[in-house]
């Protein structure tokens, strides 16, 4: 008989470590049990005793359950490296985040975190660009880029949507994407929004004299996001979009080579990702995704705002920011494990979802200047429109960057004294 829990086990710099919350069915002995089944399932084993699992496949491939804490749930299993196909995300997940969520022995399964050893880190290339390559590709240095979302999400056709990007521009904007829903539609062509909104975008940076960014949404079957990239790259675009949970891990590692050898950088929406992360029992953290992503090759990605109307606390939202960008994480016992990233460039965390000027204090405070910082309606919600809703963030910006409040800024700042007017209250 195989035995999976071994508390004396000591893992080595040769093993991925999953960490997982665990909460037992009433069928289950206890938590030693479940975590015997779930490394069971997970790698080698099965329900029952079978002939064709040698003495050796045992010796050379069974992982090891070498953590439990029955009062916070937790356990930790090391996985041999050989167990997995190292440069195949998808064969790691369905091993570590697959067949166990269902096992009868369990009530709710989370994976908290991930460890990956440094033989799989090196077969992938994460981000292309990173924080620095994005820095120097959009010249801005001190402050947080700012971007706005188009909206509404859908509606507008081409030229509507190109004007509202003018707009957002002109008042002081870096950055303007799509949403996560708009692709190609009836109303609004991909081809001819991205030339629309291009051709408003050169004439942006000639009146401004600062680099301005459109990020088109090329989420779709992966042959069409190749030609979609290909297509924004012939017209001189520098970022894509994608959602990185609806398009699926395999394509988010296809794309990411894909676009290797191309000048572009790659923005990831986290649509769809409270399916898996939301409820704190069951699915995966945010935490385990920002891992992947970084690996995948993600330039940016979308963490949560602490701040604004999405889901997701401080203490989460800075670790997924911590486990992007840090060189190095140290074990937290029951909270992060060890990832040494090697070569593998930071990833750009980004907070979207629910801002007005009014956050930017409080981001600013909270998450840093290392940042993207999105105001969909807090841009095009502002009572003189776009242009003036874009003006407002980048004042907002400005002061608190000076040491200054928004309330002092705002008596010389029309736009920033109307978004306080307006949202203040809320």
């Amino acid at each position: 008989m195989v035995d999976y829990v071994n508390l004396a086990y000591q893992p080595n710099e040769n093993d991925l470590i999953a960490m997982y919350y665990v909460e037992i069915s009433p069928e289950c002995k206890n938590i030693q049990h479940a975590s015997e089944e779930i490394a069971k399932e997970s790698s080698i084993g099965t329900w029952t005793e079978i002939a064709t699992l040698s003495a050796d496949i045992a010796k050379r491939l069974k992982p090891s359950t070498f953590y439990i804490n029955p009062e916070k749930k937790i356990i930790k299993i090391a996985y041999t490296k050989e167990l997995f196909e190292a440069n195949n995300l998808p064969q790691i997940l369905s091993a570590i985040a697959g067949n166990i969520y269902g096992m009868k022995v369990l009530k709710s399964l989370r994976l908290l975190d991930i460890c990956f050893p440094k033989d799989i880190v090196n077969t992938y290339k994460g981000p292309k660009y990173g924080i620095e390559g994005i820095r120097k590709l959009t010249k801005v240095k001190d402050r947080p880029l700012l971007g706005t979302i188009v909206k509404p999400k859908v509606g507008l056709n081409e030229v509507e949507h190109a004007k509202i990007c003018g707009d957002a521009w002109i008042g002081g904007l870096d950055i303007v994407k799509d949403d996560e829903n708009l692709t190609s539609m009836t109303f609004n062509k991909f081809e001819k929004r991205v030339m629309e909104t291009l051709k408003t975008r050169d004439k942006m940076e000639n009146e401004t004299g600062e680099r301005k960014f459109y990020m088109p949404n090329i989420t779709a079957p992966l042959s069409i996001m190749k030609n979609r990239a290909d297509f924004v790259i012939e017209n001189g675009g520098e970022y894509v979009m994608v959602d990185i949970l609806t398009v699926g891990f395999s394509a988010l590692q296809e794309i990411r080579d894909y676009l290797d050898d191309k000048n572009i950088v790659i923005h990831a929406h986290r649509a769809m990702h409270a399916a898996l992360t939301r409820n704190k029992k069951h699915g995966m953290t945010m935490l385990a995704l920002s891992k992947i992503m970084r690996l995948i090759g993600m330039d940016q990605l979308h963490t949560g705002t602490v701040v604004g109307k999405m889901e997701g606390g401080k203490r989460e939202v800075l670790e997924c920011n911590e486990v992007l960008t840090a060189k190095k994480i140290s074990d937290n016992n029951d909270s992060m494990l060890d990832q040494d990233w090697g070569d593998i460039k930071p990833t750009l965390p980004v907070a979207s979802g629910g801002l007005s000027p009014l956050h930017i204090p409080d981001l600013i405070q909270i998450l840093g200047k290392d940042m993207v910082y999105q105001f969909g309606g807090g841009c095009h919600g502002h009572p003189d429109g776009t242009e003036a809703g874009a003006k407002a963030i980048r004042q907002a910006i400005d002061a608190i960057l000076m040491g200054s409040s928004l309330d002092e800024h705002a008596k010389k700042n029309p736009e920033l004294a109307k978004a306080i007017g307006k949202w203040k209250i809320q």
